[in-house]
């Protein structure tokens, strides 16, 4: 298949890629407008490198691009000619979301709006036989539910909408926008609603890398309100490959939810990081034996949902997936890979990764 990924830098989208290059033949053409969390470096080049064994063509390639920008976009699948689109291009972080919405509006419904329509036209321009199995991948959020109690049943493919955030609000109104492409034009589009993702090369504003990376300078660990918001968390790469499996095998005008099973209190989160930290780690920073010793409580997040779950049977039992990874194996990995790769994350914070660019491809200049 020869598989576009919108937002192919940020970090779900560079493990999709990663995967993709490591695990198929597949080519893959990552279009991502590079904002403060797309990061080039989080597919390493001996992956980017790699070239089609029969016809010698590049499996990789990248294109700078907005996805508000139809004309760019329109000349990319033209000239491309993908198989399918996997949407994964947008802005994510709730903090940022309560304060500047009309970003998240403008990327995460605008944007959307606009690939449909564009992917649509070039869907209709295709040969019957390739139209008949080209698929749209539009990865979500289960924040679009909004949040349950702690008695409540698990979020599932057909829990009516209920957004908390502007982010998750921006999500929901683009997911609606997928549904009534395929109902209205018949477009095959497919959805996911995925629990939280963790793991590496995740952009250090998030959750889990802001605690290791704190705790590792010293830094004070941040607790919104009493930390007993619940979150059920998904190893990425075990999403990455669910990703690929309902692209290549879910059924059109599907909604599948995907979840780790594993639902932890934020707190429960920290203090395992804390734990693994303190195994791992014998140079502490000055006047810490502990590195719990480092968590701090602040007020509460406006709006914090109280606590996400997803039921993943249906692609569990019509896909055949299940997460490899339990919540203490993934989280073990995570704490050992920002051990490992300093330079990756100290890029980060330092901004020099936003100066090395890899640049927009050959193929770029073409189009």
């Amino acid at each position: 298949m020869k598989i576009i990924v919108t937002g192919g830098a940020g970090f779900i989208g560079s493990a999709v890629i990663r995967h993709i290059l490591q695990h198929t033949s597949d080519q893959v053409l990552n279009y991502d407008c590079l904002t403060y969390a797309g990061n080039q470096e989080s597919i390493p080049a001996y992956l980017t490198t790699q070239k089609d064994a029969k016809t010698g063509e590049p499996q990789y390639q990248f294109i700078k691009g907005d996805i508000c920008d139809a004309e760019l976009f329109t000349a990319l699948l033209n000239q491309y000619q993908p198989d399918a689109i996997m949407h994964l291009a947008a802005e994510s972080h709730v903090d940022r979301s309560i304060d500047g919405p009309a970003l998240f509006i403008k990327t995460n419904v605008v944007g959307t709006c606009n690939l449909l329509e564009c992917a649509r036209k070039y869907w209709l321009s295709m040969a019957e036989e390739r139209k008949s199995t080209f698929r749209f991948l539009h990865v979500s959020t289960d924040e679009v539910f909004g949040d349950l109690e702690s008695d409540d049943s698990k979020f599932t493919e057909t829990t009516p909408y209920a957004p908390s955030s502007p982010y998750s609000a921006s999500k929901a109104g683009s997911d609606h926008l997928v549904r009534a492409w395929g109902r209205t034009y018949g477009f095959p589009v497919l959805i996911t609603n995925c629990s939280n993702n963790y793991g590496p090369y995740h952009f250090p504003e998030k959750l889990i890398p802001h605690i290791i990376l704190n705790a590792l300078q010293g830094k004070p660990l941040p607790v919104y309100g009493d930390g007993k918001q619940v979150r059920d968390w998904l190893y990425v790469d075990d999403h990455a490959q669910a990703l690929l499996t309902v692209v290549k095998e879910g059924n059109v005008g599907e909604t599948y939810t995907i979840g780790g099973n594993n639902e932890k209190q934020n707190i429960e989160v920290i203090t395992s990081i804390c734990d693994i930290l303190n195994r791992k780690v014998s140079a502490k920073p000055d006047g810490i034996s502990d590195y719990a010793q480092l968590i701090t409580y602040v007020q509460d997040r406006p709006g914090h949902d109280k606590r996400y779950a997803i039921d993943a049977s249906k692609i569990a039992n019509s896909l055949h997936w299940q997460p490899k990874e339990s919540f203490q194996s993934g989280i073990e990995k995570t704490v050992q890979w920002y051990l490992d790769n300093p330079d990756w994350w100290q890029r980060v914070l330092s901004g020099k990764y936003q100066l090395t660019r890899l640049g927009d491809s050959q193929y770029h200049e073409t189009l």
